[in-house]
């Protein structure tokens, strides 16, 4: 009965705080109105810079798709930095680049492929930065024409030192998971926005100013992305780093995706381990201004680096508990199985999956860089 009592009590924990943080963002903060200053007619240059690595199937479309949106040629630059790849997709580059002689668009080979963060800090360091605003985007997301235009007027408060797009799953049937998991995320993180910032940041469409970028001296290698991890950094500056609603980019669920999931979980929980203690040693953690930002970062900390075990603890206590016929352990694990026809339940047991798996494999090898 003890062992029975520690498990539901583990399974109230497990469920309880996430849900209850979502009721709470959801109603008290989702449909805020934000309170900062936001400009339509601001229009600051922008670099956007596209990694690639065997990207041919969808190089040309993204630059269509970056060619087209709706803002002024003369204040976009396009930087795609290739790392080596060998089906011709920097041939690709060149030849549109040739077509499109109105668009400023630079093409950095790297000499051999090291990862995409690797890439994003060569392109850094050896082209001239010209936009008050960098871009980052993977090169198999495609923008709606206005969301330049809508991610830019945020960044009129000066205050705004990120922004990153809310994202919907396309292809494979709008793949029913991922589709209940990204409605669930994108509320939670634009409620957090509202209060002050959210850590966790999108690749395909993710904003930062400039100036804070070379702040860092280089985007942070330990964890792989280039998203969250200098979102976070910003946060913790004191700016903003906030997630929209108005912003929506199309990612396609490809095939693979099992591990595209645990590789993205790798590289969330490493940020979370390992970016506040990152923040203080380069003197980029200002404690008064990035009070706020602390309750939330406290929060997800515990949401993606501890809560996801308690469910583990708690499978395999009920689990001993059935080898013994336990009327109560019975009970419970029947009724866990009965939930999975629920959708939200269901997603949720994935995702705490993906980050105990992640977990794992990071005790072995941190995937920095991606196999393809």
């Amino acid at each position: 009965m003890i062992l029975e009592t520690i498990a539901i009590i583990l399974a109230g924990v497990h469920f309880g705080i996430p849900l209850l943080y979502y009721v709470y963002l959801k109603h008290a903060h989702l449909n805020k109105h934000w309170n900062i200053r936001i400009d339509e007619s601001y229009k600051p240059k922008v670099t956007i810079i596209v990694p690639t690595y065997i990207e041919a199937k969808f190089i040309r479309d993204k630059l269509d798709n970056l060619y087209s949106q709706d803002y002024q040629k003369s204040l976009m630059e396009i930087i795609v930095v290739d790392s080596k790849s060998n089906d011709g997709t920097a041939d690709l580059v060149k030849e549109w680049a040739y077509k499109h002689t109105d668009v400023d668009l630079k093409l950095l080979e790297e000499p051999e492929r090291r990862g995409m963060v690797p890439a994003l800090n060569y392109a850094l360091k050896n082209c001239k930065i010209n936009g008050e605003i960098i871009v980052f985007t993977d090169v198999d997301a495609f923008w709606d024409a206005d969301a330049l235009a809508k991610i830019t007027k945020y960044f009129a408060d000066p205050n705004v030192g990120a922004v990153t797009a809310s994202i919907i799953p396309t292809t494979l049937a709008d793949n029913f998971l991922e589709g209940a998991y990204r409605n669930y995320y994108n509320q939670l993180r634009i409620a957090e926005s509202k209060i002050h910032s959210t850590p966790v940041h999108n690749g395909p469409l993710v904003a930062f100013r400039t100036h804070l970028i070379y702040k860092m001296g280089r985007l942070p290698s330990y964890t792989g992305n280039n998203d969250s991890t200098p979102a976070s950094l910003i946060a913790f500056m004191g700016y903003r780093a906030i997630q929209v609603e108005d912003v929506v980019v199309n990612e396609p669920v490809r095939q693979g995706q099992f591990r595209r999931k645990i590789r993205r979980a790798q590289h969330l929980l490493l940020s979370f381990l390992k970016t506040k203690q990152y923040a203080k040693r380069m003197g980029f953690y200002d404690p008064n201004s990035a009070k706020t930002f602390e309750r939330i970062w406290k929060i997800e900390w515990w949401l993606h680096v501890i809560n996801p075990w308690l469910l583990i603890i708690c499978v395999l206590i009920l689990t001993t508990g059935a080898f013994y016929a336990s009327p109560v352990t019975l009970i419970f694990l029947g009724i866990g199985l009965l939930f999975l026809v629920l959708r939200p339940y269901r997603t949720w047991m994935l995702q705490q999956f993906y980050l105990v798996a992640a977990t794992i494999w990071n005790l072995w090898t941190p995937e920095i860089m991606w196999s393809k």
